[in-house]
């Protein structure tokens, strides 16, 4: 989710962008995590004979090929879970977008994965923006997305990635900006 705190002063704009800390992210990353807990503790089980499942009893699984089934399962998900809860910790695509009057500067941050490019951050001037584009795509895969265009380079996406935002709020985000900014809004 986007959210927009105009500074008192009124001369810099500047909008939060939420990444992998979405309560979504949150969920997938727990039922994973039990899921494949619980097949990793059913291969075991299967393995020692000991049973390590309150809820079921996987000792009378034949090791070869049901355990190692479950175990390869098991495994797969536990490292995709750790995976999604680094995301999370490391809040990747997190960041913010700020427009500063005074300064004349616009700065888009974001989070990446750790490493020597982990900060990505963008600054132009502000004279340098010509629109704010609104880019909508509806069908199976819907995209509503907002993007800052800028003389000389690609057109730099505001939005955060995965759920599309309603319809009215992004139009209002849209105009808003344009309006902060003083320039057109395009794509409506």
């Amino acid at each position: 989710m986007t959210t927009q705190t105009p500074s008192t002063t009124e001369q810099i704009l500047r909008q939060t962008v939420i990444g992998s800390r979405r309560s979504s992210n949150y969920f997938w990353a727990v039922v994973v995590s039990v899921g494949a807990l619980g097949f990793f503790l059913a291969a075991l089980s299967s393995y020692t004979k000991i049973n390590f499942l309150p809820f079921s009893d996987p000792t009378q699984l034949i090791f070869i090929p049901q355990g190692v089934a479950m175990g390869f399962y098991g495994l797969l998900g536990l490292l995709f879970s750790a995976y999604l809860w680094l995301s999370i910790a490391w809040d990747i695509g997190g960041g913010y977008n700020e427009f500063d009057k005074q300064k004349g500067e616009v700065t888009i941050f974001r989070w990446g994965f750790p490493g020597k490019n982990r900060r990505i951050e963008l600054k132009c001037k502000t004279d340098e923006v010509q629109a704010v584009k609104v880019d909508l795509r509806e069908g199976l895969n819907p995209k509503r997305s907002l993007y800052l265009k800028v003389k000389g380079r690609r057109d730099i996406p505001l939005t955060r990635v995965g759920q599309p935002l309603s319809l009215s709020d992004l139009e209002n985000q849209g105009a808003e900006l344009a309006r902060f900014l003083q320039i057109p809004l395009e794509g409506l």
